[in-house]
């Protein structure tokens, strides 16, 4: 019987705000001190104005990076990540944008460099998903929004970064555990997360000739904006107590993965995704 785990609640909007959550999911803006791992780097992350983005982007900060975010209109959280960013002595860069688009992916890597003056890692982590009874229910219209923000974008923010990559930078994918033990009803969602694990290990073929590192995370259920923007309010409730350990995860207790695949005590990774998914096996 799934446990309940948090007040009923549901927003009518996708990506979600994370300032309507009760409670607030953990970003981590008080926990582990920072090692200097990322000193002098700078970092773009999508979807980083809440969820997972936002505890990547405060991670990073803390290790010592700038930070670019790009959301698509959550300017409320936006303004709270480059808030908590800056409270860890860091510059954070606030740019909003469809990253399903071409122009978006462009605009903001130039408008990365220009202000922040290089760019070292590249986090693709901005997602939707829209859940469905069956594969009748998905529109064409669904079907195209879902891969354009989910998997299009990698190919667009990639190719944008490349030419200002260099040896010894790192691009970290977000894929899913749905990429592994698949969804029912998130059937184009988890589709496209099969597609990022795909994309991570032929894109760090081709890149490590240039010393170029490329690695997924996987997370399994994770308590962010996506979760209560998506589901009915009686699954919220309960949402993460199917698992192992019987709760959803904190961004923050994801945020470590990044670090980690994105600094180099990760020097020896590539092509390779990290499962931290509450005790889910997947053997992927």
């Amino acid at each position: 019987m799934a446990q309940k785990q948090r007040p009923a609640q549901t927003q009518k909007k996708q990506p979600g705000l994370q300032s309507e959550m009760t409670p607030q999911p953990k970003s981590g803006e008080r926990s582990r001190l920072g090692n200097g791992k990322l000193h002098g780097k700078v970092a773009l992350i999508t979807g980083g104005d809440s969820g997972i983005g936002r505890a990547v982007a405060v991670a990073f900060a803390r290790e010592g990076a700038d930070v670019a975010i790009v959301y698509l209109n959550e300017h409320q959280d936006a303004q709270e990540t480059q808030r908590l960013v800056e409270k860890e002595g860091r510059r954070c860069l606030t740019i909003a944008g469809d990253v399903g688009t071409v122009l978006c992916c462009e605009e903001s890597v130039n408008q990365t460099v220009a202000e922040l003056h290089r760019l070292d890692i590249l986090v693709n982590n901005a997602a939707e998903q829209h859940p469905q009874e069956s594969i009748e229910g998905i529109t064409p219209e669904q079907l195209e929004r879902t891969f354009r923000t989910n998997i299009f974008s990698l190919f667009y923010m990639t190719k944008a970064a490349l030419p200002y990559l260099h040896e010894g930078s790192t691009i970290i994918n977000t894929t899913s555990v749905t990429a592994y033990k698949g969804s029912g009803h998130l059937l184009d969602y988890s589709s496209t997360k099969g597609a990022i694990v795909s994309f991570t290990r032929s894109l760090s073929q081709g890149l490590a000739e240039k010393k170029i590192r490329v690695n997924a995370v996987a997370p399994g259920p994770v308590w962010t904006p996506l979760i209560p923007s998506t589901f009915p309010a009686e699954r919220v409730e309960s949402f993460g107590s199917d698992v192992p350990l019987h709760r959803a995860g904190e961004p923050a207790e994801v945020a470590p993965c990044y670090v980690f695949l994105a600094c180099e005590d990760a020097s020896y990774m590539t092509g390779q995704v990290l499962h931290p998914n509450g005790g889910t096996i997947i053997n992927g």
